[in-house]
């Protein structure tokens, strides 16, 4: 009975450094979410064949706190999120390459890249300020970027088979 015991809190302790750890990486945009870093991210959307999101944010960013809340409550994005590598960088964390500043460096910042690390230039908020293309200030636009994203890319999947 005690290595039942000894057995059953192992476990239990294993589960809440998983999500110690889980959640150390959502930084409050949603511990529902299978958050990796970048360079880990990069990796996985390549082994996996999954589109990625990237969120680049800082800490102290009124938009970036006014955001977070909406993210972690919205069901649609953490079921799509299953669909895609995601990935939020926090503060020096932001990458410096400067395809993630095509038209300027404002915080939040939401990319969607292909499997290969490239931008997909063409998924960006369309129903936000032209000037600030990868702005989101809401769940339901984020959410209509990602299925734009997975349709393109069972779009391309569709064609790559059919001349197969």
């Amino acid at each position: 009975m005690a290595d039942k015991m000894n057995l059953l809190a192992w476990m239990l302790f294993t589960c809440h450094i998983s999500l110690v750890f889980s959640n150390e990486l959502a930084r409050g945009w949603g511990d529902g979410i299978a958050w990796v870093k970048l360079d880990d991210g990069l990796t996985q959307a390549k082994t996996e064949n999954k589109p990625m999101m990237l969120i680049i944010h800082k800490s102290w960013c009124g938009a970036c706190k006014s955001l977070k809340p909406k993210v972690e409550e919205s069901t649609a994005i953490k079921e799509l999120s299953k669909e895609f590598v995601m990935v939020n960088t926090e503060d020096d964390e932001e990458p410096s390459d400067s395809k993630f500043t095509p038209d300027g460096g404002y915080i939040p910042r939401i990319f969607f890249l292909d499997n290969n690390g490239e931008v997909l230039n063409d998924h960006y908020n369309k129903d936000g300020n032209s000037q600030y293309k990868y702005y989101y200030y809401s769940p339901d636009h984020i959410v209509k970027s990602m299925k734009a994203v997975l349709e393109t890319l069972k779009g391309d999947n569709t064609a790559t088979n059919d001349e197969l």
